[in-house]
């Protein structure tokens, strides 16, 4: 019986419809205090006192120096600490913690913080504290330009953007028997547990974390469990009792990370017939006040800072920089949303300047299987760059529309991107995950630390494994993620679940198949008891990477994907209006079609509100729309019909040929929308693309 390749009904879907599913807000536990998080309200200094003002009986109250281990959130380069001892990187960032049995009470406590003020720094550009810096280097840059006929110049800014998954952050953290269980909304479990571990002076088997259900990511919930689970804790050990803790959107929204503003620069060598000589790209990432993430997610942004476009002289140079505002972090697309929406928008620069169709330009210059990235990667046969392109053209009607939607105050754009699935280089090779299968009486158990988020990977996981195994899909089950439980099979991120995780596991079910010996999971262990095989990841033939370098395989695949979106402009109120949007997505294998057309609709959906309307407000390095009645995002009223085809060009060390499918759908719609204003003649190089930038690039125009 198939179950790859075919739509099964979802295996947590029912008990999200019932309302069955219990998510960490549900969570009650004898004794249970709550929690408060006291922070700062300036963006840079000192503290020089704190005081609670009138502290109700059976307030408890934790400041740094009630941190058993470090004082930091572990994570890169350990240099965000948990709690502030004196000087302050950024507003909103954690001063005090409190907690009490009474909610209201707990929020009507006054706390008062005197500060010694600094300056603080905003501008990215005036940034002398860069946390990474990365060249990369191919060929001979100025001899591509002397080989140029024309040189095109361009600057593409792009802000912050906030995920808002639909249950903000909350943990309950659980004391007891010289332990502790921190029960989280969170991603990647594994993370959680080692900063616990590092800020408690702990033993690893101290401490346990389970994920509970969990209402989205995107992303923020990758590494900033790590920061609330250790508040919880600190709480809850001071106190003696599970203390909860659980922020509401406003504080969510104003505190938490957000994807990484960027600021691209390009230049490009270019013949007169459309031939790419040259790329020299410099990309300026805001890190805000800690690393966190900011080295990983710079070097997924220069990784795909060209574009899926054949150059043999190419120069990068990504800087991820400090300021003084909260820390940006981990955003669905990681980095690449940014430099593919420079990148995809210059390239329309481009044909203009060289007075040819968009489409014909990339033609000219787009990848095909033997062709070489930036860092030398030679692709392979699954690439399918052109064939996407191709479909999107075709689908849409592209060249006929544009020649009749032409000076109608209509456009018709395109975006032509990739996405490497995976660890970046060889982090899955140091990550050396591990996953588990184990026979039960009714079939057969999944042991992995993925976790759901609500994109299918419990559906999905089980589907490979009962096609493996030519089991029914419900004779497979997937195990809770408990630390104490599950082998750690790596962060759920970077579209690396299915394609690396859900391979892992084809081994070890195709492993577990000829242990079984003919007998059915069941039978075997009604016969012999439990038996449990484990798998590792193993680098596929030809990934080879130079961490120093930025030389070699950056990724083991890559996904294609060309978007198109049709327009209608506003000339009186600047409003921009999506009418149509077509997305081609080439995933090597869908394992369920119905997952990956959601996946490739909701992304694009976000992608098209990253284009159009959401935009952090900062002042003072606060956010000041944090809250859902003025930060907006697109409804299904703002969301034009969609037309979503899916490619299948398979990759052969994924799972029945699977890439990564996750991200790529938001990494399209914002060149695709800013191609197609341009067409309809605003010339924008920022986004969003708010009513009142277009009024302002149509009043510059005129």
């Amino acid at each position: 019986m198939p179950s790859v390749g075919v739509s099964v009904p979802r295996s947590d879907g029912w008990g999200k419809v019932t309302g069955r599913a219990r998510y960490v807000d549900d969570l009650v536990f004898p004794g249970m205090l709550f929690g408060r998080t006291v922070r700062s309200r300036v963006a840079a200094g000192r503290v020089a006192a704190v005081r609670v003002e009138n502290p109700p009986p059976g307030l408890v109250v934790v400041d740094h120096r009630d941190i058993p281990g470090r004082n930091v959130v572990a994570l890169i380069d350990d240099d965000q600490p948990s709690l502030v001892v004196a000087e302050v990187g950024h507003a909103e960032e954690a001063v005090l913690l409190l907690a009490h049995a009474d909610r209201e009470l707990l929020w009507s406590v006054d706390v008062a913080i005197d500060y010694t003020p600094a300056t603080p720094l905003f501008n990215p550009r005036q940034s002398r504290h860069a946390f990474k810096h990365i060249r990369i280097d191919k060929g001979d840059l100025a001899a591509g330009f002397r080989a140029a006929d024309l040189v095109v110049e361009g600057q593409y800014a792009t802000g912050h953007q906030e995920q808002l998954y639909i249950e903000p952050n909350g943990v309950v953290a659980v004391p007891g028997d010289g332990g502790l269980t921190v029960y989280g909304s969170l991603q990647c479990p594994h993370y959680v547990h080692r900063a616990l571990v590092v800020l408690l002076g702990w033993a690893a088997e101290r401490v346990r974390v389970v994920q509970v259900e969990t209402g989205g990511g995107f992303g923020g919930k990758e590494d900033y469990p790590s920061v609330i689970a250790g508040h919880a804790a600190l709480l809850a050990l001071k106190a003696g009792r599970p203390v909860k803790l659980v922020y509401d959107r406003s504080e969510d929204m104003a505190a938490t990370t957000k994807r990484h503003p960027s600021i691209v620069r390009h230049r490009t060598g270019v013949t007169k017939e459309g031939r790419l000589t040259a790329m020299e790209i410099d990309v300026l990432l805001d890190g805000g006040a800690y690393t966190t993430l900011s080295p990983v997610v710079l070097s997924r942004g220069v990784l795909h800072a060209t574009g899926p476009y054949r150059c043999d002289h190419v120069r990068i140079d990504g800087r991820a920089v400090r300021t003084n505002t909260p820390p940006n972090g981990a955003f669905r697309g990681f980095g690449a949303p940014q430099t593919l929406f420079a990148a995809e928008v210059h390239m329309d620069r481009i044909a203009e300047a060289l007075g040819i169709c968009p489409v014909t330009l990339r033609e000219r210059n787009v990848w095909a299987p033997g062709d070489t990235t930036a860092t030398g990667q030679v692709l392979g046969d699954d690439c399918s760059a052109r064939e996407v392109l191709a479909e999107a053209v075709r689908r849409t009607r592209f060249r006929e529309k544009r020649a009749r939607l032409a000076g109608s105050g209509r456009g018709i754009g395109l975006s032509l991107f990739f996405h490497g699935s995976g660890f970046t280089g060889s982090g899955e090779a140091k990550l050396a995950s591990t996953a588990a299968l184990e026979v039960t009486s009714t079939g057969v158990r999944v042991l992995v630390s993925s976790t759901e988020i609500g994109q299918g990977t419990r559906t999905m996981l089980a589907q490979i494994v009962a096609q493996t195994l030519d089991l029914p899909f419900d004779a497979v089950d997937v195990a809770e993620v408990d630390t104490d439980v599950v082998p750690d099979s790596g962060p759920t991120v970077a579209s690396r679940t299915c394609m690396i995780v859900g391979r892992i596991l084809q081994r070890a079910a195709e492993g577990l198949r000829a242990r079984l010996g003919g007998l059915s999971p069941a039978e075997h262990f009604a016969r012999h008891g439990r038996l449990v095989v484990t798998e590792a990841y193993e680098r596929p033939p030809g990934v080879d990477w130079d961490d120093e370098r930025f030389r070699g395989a950056a990724y083991g695949a890559y996904g294609f994907a060309c978007d198109v979106v049709e327009i209608d402009v506003d000339a009186d109120t600047g409003e921009v209006r999506p009418t149509a949007f077509t997305s081609v997505h080439d995933v090597g294998r869908a394992i369920h079609p119905a997952m990956v057309r959601g996946q490739i609709e909701g992304g694009s959906a976000q992608g098209l509100g990253y284009a159009l309307l959401e935009e952090v407000v900062m002042s003072g390095g606060r956010m000041v729309n944090a809250q859902l009645t003025n930060y907006i995002v697109p409804t299904t009223l703002d969301t034009p019909p969609m037309d979503v085809a899916v490619l299948e060009y398979p990759y052969a060390h994924g799972p029945y040929g699977a890439k990564g499918v996750g991200e790529m759908p938001i990494d399209g719609p914002a060149p695709a929308v800013v191609n197609a204003l341009r067409h309809a003649g605003v010339d924008l190089r920022s986004i969003p693309a708010t009513p009142e930038r277009v009024l302002e690039a149509v009043c510059a125009s005129r």
